[in-house]
């Protein structure tokens, strides 16, 4: 089984921006050296809890932190960005660190409306042209745009010898179609919402055409994991977690929680429902659990890949769990 990790890099309450992102350039070194695969870093704006604004830059540093790991966005949101632009920013980054970067995107808007229009300087949304920024962008990565094209003269540079992955971040059995005739890889949001992931999984490995990105599927599955040496750790460091999901759910404040905090609140029976809900897309356990888990999400979404988010308060409490999912499946 191949594991990555997608870093959302969160802030927990009472540290700060900065030490967030240093924890990252330590978790992406770590990482690497228990024998992950890939770490993707992902895109989120106008929140106080969530330090990743611009993967291509946090891409770049932590690229230069590692020496072997597969590096790339978990995902570039495309509809707000030119495609020319996103691909010269990528094949830079791919000149910089041949073979190691991963081009992935995704379609969400960034946020609200409002963030949406300060993003695009309001602009109109690129919402429902986002199949064909795609196709621009894979039509700028390797030089293949038709003839008829109106940007067919325009060269994405710098003019590198090889080109990053693509990847698309999806939910649906219309971004997997969509991924797979254009024959690049698909990443499926298990820890966004398991529903139809089997379904939408087939409908991308059935429906795959080899291209220029990728003569063969590519799919990887990006879900929440807590792992402790005990359940009754795995449940009590996973509560902070818990807490922050149900927040972010709420568009309440999305900074990470201690333990203690939680502990203090008082939960609704809303509130304790849709935490039970969350836990649907989640793994929180001893090693042999996990292992079990993911082992029976490989046979039914027919993947041997996985990408592990943890949003926990502790970062020894992350180290930890990564490493012993790391012994236990690597």
């Amino acid at each position: 089984m191949k594991l990555g990790v997608l870093d959302q890099v969160p802030i927990s309450r009472g540290s700060s921006p900065v030490s967030a992102l240093e924890n990252t350039i330590k978790l992406a070194k770590i990482t690497e050296q228990m024998g992950y695969s890939r770490y993707w870093v992902a895109e989120h704006h106008s929140t106080n809890g969530l330090a990743s604004t611009s993967p291509e830059i946090l891409i770049a540093r932590i690229a230069s932190a590692t020496s072997r790991i597969r590096v790339g966005s978990g995902g570039v949101l495309l509809p707000q960005y030119a495609p020319l632009k996103v691909a010269e920013n990528f094949k830079l980054l791919e000149g910089l660190f041949p073979g190691r970067i991963d081009l992935g995107i995704g379609r969400s808007p960034g946020g609200s409306e409002k963030t949406r229009m300060a993003l695009t300087d309001g602009a109109e949304s690129g919402m429902n042209s986002f199949l064909r920024k795609v196709t621009d962008l894979k039509g700028f990565l390797h030089n293949t745009l038709p003839r008829d094209h109106d940007y067919r003269l325009v060269k994405a540079s710098p003019r590198t010898d090889t080109n990053p992955d693509m990847w698309i971040l999806g939910l649906s059995e219309r971004s997997a179609y969509n991924a797979a005739r254009l024959g690049v890889g698909y990443t499926f949001g298990h820890f966004i919402n398991p529903t139809n992931g089997e379904r939408v999984l087939t409908t991308y490995r059935e429906q795959f055409l080899a291209s220029e990105n990728s003569e063969m599927p590519q799919s990887n599955v990006c879900i929440f994991v807590v792992c402790a040496e005990t359940q009754e750790k795995a449940e009590e460091i996973a509560l902070s977690q818990d807490k922050w999901l149900l927040n972010v759910g709420a568009g309440r404040d999305t900074k990470v929680p201690s333990i203690e905090e939680v502990k203090s609140n008082t939960f609704t029976e809303v509130d304790i429902h849709k935490i039970k809900q969350n836990r649907k897309r989640t793994i929180v356990g001893t090693p042999n659990k996990v292992k079990d888990e993911l082992e029976r999400l490989s046979d039914l979404y027919h993947t041997d890949e996985f990408l592990i988010i943890t949003n926990i308060y502790d970062f020894d409490d992350k180290v930890k769990s990564y490493r012993l999912i790391a012994e236990k499946l690597l």
